[in-house]
This record gives structure tokens, sequence and C-alpha cells, in this order.
């Protein structure tokens, strides 16, 4: 079900923790912008596009966790909004599996939503 838009840029987390729960790879990959770059693991270098995407994501599909997302900041300007969050991804029994604060750009997409494009989920990498 790759159906699900993000009405706003706050609204991503939501969408990518329902697809994840369903198993639904196609449904995350929605949420980013096909330009994306996602730094994770922040020591890698960053994934890009979808197939970045898919590959960052393949290893969370077993576990389906719940993706919870507290944003702290989201400014908008046009098409392209920056988004701050504390997050955590919770494994059905409950235990946390991982958390972080969050740095995103997103952008709007060509189905009228919202998907990332620049998703830092512990943040911007360090200046080299």
């Amino acid at each position: 079900m790759t159906d699900r838009i993000a009405h706003r840029p706050r609204d991503i987390a939501h969408c990518v923790s329902a697809f994840l729960q369903q198993g639904d790879l196609d449904g995350i990959t929605s949420m980013f912008h096909p330009d994306c770059q996602v730094y994770f693991p922040p020591d890698q270098p960053p994934s890009i596009g979808h197939s970045g995407v898919r590959a960052v994501f393949d290893g969370f599909m077993e576990l389906r966790p719940e993706i919870q997302s507290d944003v702290i900041t989201e400014v908008i300007v046009g098409d392209i909004a920056l988004i701050r969050a504390n997050w955590r991804a919770v494994a059905p029994d409950g235990t946390v599996i991982a958390e972080g604060q969050s740095t995103e750009v997103a952008k709007r997409l060509e189905n009228g939503g919202w998907g990332y494009l620049i998703d830092c989920p512990n943040g911007p990498p360090s200046a080299v």
C-alpha cells in the first residue's frame, strides 16, 4: 500500500513507521525524494536515492519496529522544510532498539505530499 501521503513535513516519520510495521519497503521508499541522501549509519557515506533508502531499511523489515517521532522544529519555506525530531524505534515487544535526534530536509513530492530529501537520523554529519 503506497498511497499514504505525508500532508505536512512532520507527518513523514509517521508514514514511514506505518509502512515499516506493514513490511512495505516500497511504501517506505515513497516517503523519500528520488534524489535523497540518507546519513545512516552516521559513520558511513550517505546512501543515495531510492536504492539507498531500500538498503538502509531492508535490515529493519524483519523487526517491523514502530518509529516514534516527537518533532521539535518544523520550518517550511515554499516546497522545502527543515525538521528536527527526537525519535526512537521500538520493537513489537516494547524494547527500544534505536533512538536519537534527527535533522532532516524535506521536499514536496510529485504526488503533493512531503518526502525526505536529506535524512540524518543521528543529526548532521561532522564537517570534514
